[in-house]
């Protein structure tokens, strides 16, 4: 069960295509990340798989079955949005059962599957409260709750972290996978946060303007960039892009290196002036003006003991360096 297919789906609104034309295939219990700038379509073909929007164009199958023209609550999937959407006047217990109420499904049900969801959901001492009573992270697991309680096909999370504060994001984030683990049930998740993509995700769909630029496991996507989109989108901080001589040395148009290989060396065959200098004590960002390279971040490990308007030398990392035709293309 959770077996989605993508085939040449299309969403044009009026004259604007938003979606070209896309195929993908989304296994049985995989963690799905659909990842890209704001407005890329991410948020859209979510929609359409979940029923919210009509298709132009194409057909999307869940579990072999042609669901394209089904209503959303024939899908078998379940939905959490960024907002919340819980009802203020109703206890967590009857805003997680909400969804089964409205099924006709019997009381005794409804309860093993609250009492179930919550369990899972460290919620079961919060059942009589209400959603005014929670902080922001109990409440979005309440809504999650809801979704669970449906046992559906697939999960669909739109952007349901951007409400919280970063610490409590990177607490959800791990309480989200750690549930997939736990229920092994198909999950798609939508977010711009490419940290949060790289972190959770079995597989990484990298959209702009409405197109898939490339499909992998995070460690794919890092180590081997199908384009200069995908490299300079995935990776914290981004990769630097060197143009001139220097990629021309490596016979391409453009070369790029990981802030995190570019080791700081008394022989590199890099120079630079040392700028703005970031010292979080795990590691240390610098902004090196290298002359006609540009501007270079590097990321080293610990402390550097380097200034404002000191020289540096700098080496690149052997076998760490991308390079990119003049159509953006790796080449490998």
């Amino acid at each position: 069960m959770g077996k989605i297919s993508l085939k040449s789906v299309r969403k044009s609104f009026g004259d604007t295509h938003v979606i070209p034309g896309i195929d993908l295939d989304i296994n049985e219990g995989e963690f799905v990340v659909f990842v890209g700038p704001s407005g890329c379509g991410k948020s859209t073909l979510l929609r359409l798989i979940a029923g919210l929007e009509d298709t132009s164009g194409g057909s999307i199958a869940i579990d072999g079955k042609d669901a394209t023209d089904l209503p959303p609550a024939k899908r078998g999937l379940a939905m959490v949005f960024q907002s919340y959407a819980l009802y203020p006047h109703m206890t967590v217990r009857k805003n997680i059962a909400f969804p089964l109420k409205m099924a006709g499904m019997d009381q005794a049900e409804q309860d093993r599957r609250v009492t179930h969801a919550a369990s899972i959901l460290n919620l079961t001492n919060y059942l009589d409260r209400r959603p005014g009573q929670l902080s922001g992270g109990q409440r979005q697991r309440v809504a999650i709750g809801r979704a669970i309680v449906r046992e559906p096909a697939a999960f669909l999370f739109d952007e349901p972290l951007s409400n919280l504060d970063a610490a409590l994001r990177v607490s959800m984030r791990q309480e989200i996978s750690e549930l997939h683990q736990s229920l092994k049930t198909t999950m798609i998740y939508v977010t711009h946060d490419q940290v949060e993509a790289m972190t959770m995700a079995d597989k990484i769909v990298v959209l702009n303007a409405g197109r898939i630029e490339q499909v992998g496991s995070p460690m794919d996507l890092y180590r081997t960039p199908d384009n200069l989109f995908v490299a300079g989108f995935i990776g914290s901080p981004k990769m630097n892009f060197i143009q001139g001589m220097v990629a021309e040395q490596h016979g391409c148009h453009t070369v790029g290196v990981r802030p995190e290989h570019l080791d700081i060396s008394a022989d590199g065959p890099w120079s630079g002036t040392v700028g703005l200098s970031e010292h979080l004590g795990s590691d240390t960002f610098l902004k090196v003006n290298a002359g006609p390279l540009g501007i270079l971040t590097v990321r080293a490990t610990g402390e550097v003991d380097v200034h404002h308007g000191d020289t540096i030398r700098l080496s690149p990392q052997p076998g760490k360096i991308h390079r990119f035709d003049k159509d953006g293309k790796a080449i490998r």
